[in-house]
């Protein structure tokens, strides 16, 4: 997968190199491009952003360096379009079915907006020639797009073949399929008591059907306590 990402603030994008995401960046897994939005501007200043018309608080931000941007990193006469990708709190909600969609996508493209957001017709112009996915992490509001990209690309990222150690870590997960999209029972691990404190008898049984049987039930339980609205009842 090649993903390239557009902001003013590259830096806050360095953590996409650290953890599994940089090691499939460095095994070649993933191609990774952040790039500043400040290189396409015209001016001294480098503006990217001006007040809004029709008045109101805050700054929009300009039109011209994005569509100078999507030109460069796809041309439009090129061989192929990204899927730009745009966290808005207008956008849909993200969720792991989305993340699957995007996981099956070889580019990605993703802008960064900030203060009031991106000038609406850049969006228009991107979906003139690519798919446009505004994608809103939940009801509330950041102060910029870069930290719902480093949420998104890392929920993506997992799902591509090979990223990580285990290919049913993923298929398990909860919200996952192999889970009828509920949440995940507990897990334990080593010592079998710890402060006092036991791991459920079944999980020491080393009887394969019954242990299914309890991840099940607990998955139910905690999703019926924390998260009903994913029964569906």
């Amino acid at each position: 997968m090649s993903v390239d990402v557009v902001t003013i603030f590259p830096e806050y994008l360095a953590p996409l190199r650290s953890s599994l995401l940089g090691k499939a960046i460095e095994r070649g897994q993933v191609r990774v491009d952040v790039h500043d939005l400040r290189t396409w501007t015209g001016d001294p200043h480098r503006t990217v952003d001006d007040t809004p018309y029709g008045g109101g608080p805050g700054m929009v931000m300009l039109p011209e360096p994005w569509g100078r941007a999507l030109d460069a990193i796809a041309p439009p006469d090129g061989p192929g379009q990204p899927r730009l990708v745009v966290p808005s709190p207008a956008g849909r909600r993200f969720s792991q079915s989305v993340a699957e969609e995007l996981a099956g996508e070889p580019w990605l493209l993703f802008g960064c907006g900030r203060y009031e957001g991106i000038d609406a017709r850049v969006l228009d112009y991107a979906g003139q020639r690519m798919v446009v996915d505004e994608i809103s992490l939940g009801d509330y509001v950041l102060c910029g797009g870069e930290v719902a990209v480093l949420a998104i690309l890392e929920a993506v990222a997992r799902l591509i073949p090979g990223v990580l150690g285990n290919a049913l870590s993923a298929s398990e997960d909860s919200f996952s399929p192999a889970v009828d999209g509920l949440l995940e029972a507990p897990a334990y691990t080593k010592p079998a008591v710890w402060r006092g404190l036991e791991v459920p008898e079944v999980l020491l049984s080393g009887h394969h059907g019954n242990i299914a049987r309890w991840r099940r039930e607990e998955s139910v339980r905690r999703t019926r306590a924390r998260r009903p609205d994913l029964l569906g009842d």
